[in-house]
């Protein structure tokens, strides 16, 4: 009786450490906390190996450090602990099912009518990563992805009309956002700040960035830091689709992995 109890304990355990383990990664995704998650991994499996291998010196020092570097990280990330605690009762489990059918219709539409008018555009998507960074360079939004709201934050003259926009799920949640420049020498020098942009936030998160050129009109994806050119309706919904709907399956495969 006494080993099924314990056997309760440890799959209870188990269950609520990957709990935590997991919101800790999906609230660091997208901030500066998953470089740092990966550096702190790095150091255990470091201070393993030495205790391993019977360094006393270095383990000694790693002990002393180790409260100085916890007050630390507190510290530094404090504006990021703020914002995963603050977002813990505001998490929207729907947003993994999202209605993606509608999203591509709307980006597809506003992408091809900025486009016959040679209004540039720059339109991120979330799929992995979050890009609560970037939101936060521009003005917060919460509104329904629409293709007449789109258009609208893209006209010229407009406050917002020089910065991009981001989608979470089926939600517009930021408008004149900042995105880093690609730092890739081999970009053609032919390329604008626009398409930069676009390539250089689609090499530091997990989105798929539309671009609209504001001196052709021609619509171009970026993903992984490539760039697709000269795109037409049924390419943009094409590559969209595939894009989002296979970035959807991976997040419910995830999601209800112990369902199975």
């Amino acid at each position: 009786m006494s080993d099924y109890i314990s056997l309760i304990k440890m799959l209870v355990e188990i269950g609520v450490l990957w709990f935590v383990f997991y919101f800790i990664l999906v609230f660091a995704r997208g901030t500066r906390g998953v470089q740092v998650l990966k550096g702190i991994t790095l150091v255990g499996l470091f201070f393993i190996i030495t205790q391993r291998l019977g360094l006393d010196t270095i383990n000694w020092i790693f002990t002393k450090l180790f409260p100085i570097s916890v007050i630390t990280f507190l510290i530094i990330f404090q504006p990021e602990l703020r914002r995963g605690l603050a977002s813990i009762g505001q998490h929207r489990w729907s947003g993994i099912f999202f209605r993606e059918s509608e999203v591509i219709k709307e980006v597809t539409k506003a992408a091809l009518s900025l486009s016959k008018r040679k209004v540039g555009a720059l339109i991120a998507i979330e799929k992995e990563s979050a890009l609560a960074n970037y939101v936060e360079s521009g003005i917060m939004m919460d509104a329904n992805v629409t293709a007449e709201l789109l258009v609208t934050v893209f006209m010229p003259n407009t406050p917002l009309h020089d910065g991009g926009v981001v989608i979470s799920g089926d939600r517009i949640v930021g408008a004149g956002c900042l995105f880093p420049l690609t730092q890739n020498p081999k970009v053609s020098r032919t390329l604008g700040t626009r398409h930069r942009a676009g390539l250089g936030l689609s090499e530091e998160a997990d989105c798929a960035v539309i671009i609209v050129s504001e001196e052709t009109g021609a619509v171009s994806i970026a993903t992984d830091g490539r760039l697709t050119r000269d795109l037409d309706k049924d390419a943009l919904e094409r590559m969209l689709g595939n894009l989002l709907r296979s970035d959807k399956k991976k997040k419910a495969s995830l999601f209800n992995w112990g369902k199975q």
